[in-house]
């Protein structure tokens, strides 16, 4: 008995840790490499400024998605990552704000697919 629990505990600790460190090189493959210069000046004018912040935050979106399997979690990351980014192209939070939140998000992710997982 014992033994059996020991190794549910290490599954599940194991399956937090790899979510947890898939769900955060995804942002980072997402914002970086995956948002070129033409994106990222895209996002803040142009005609089509609106269009190019909804279609990074669909990129995040989408790996949230291919990681956690939940459209719901997809479709907040979708919405969250599209504001948080319009309040730095604004000036209304700094990059690093920025980037916490979105790691932030990536958190409350991690948790609300070990609860669902658990119920």
């Amino acid at each position: 008995m014992t033994i059996t629990r020991n190794r549910t505990v290490h599954s599940m600790i194991h399956d937090i840790l790899t979510m947890g460190l898939l769900l955060c090189g995804a942002h980072w493959l997402a914002d970086y490499p995956l948002q070129p210069d033409f994106l990222v000046k895209a996002k803040i004018e142009g005609p089509l400024r609106v269009y190019h912040l909804i279609a990074h935050a669909g990129i995040h979106a989408t790996m949230v998605l291919l990681i956690t399997k939940s459209p719901v979690l997809a479709l907040a990351e979708w919405v969250l990552h599209a504001v948080i980014d319009e309040g730095k192209t604004k000036g209304k939070i700094s990059f690093a704000q920025d980037q916490a939140l979105h790691l932030l998000c990536k958190l409350l992710w991690l948790v609300a697919s070990f609860s669902i997982l658990k119920t």
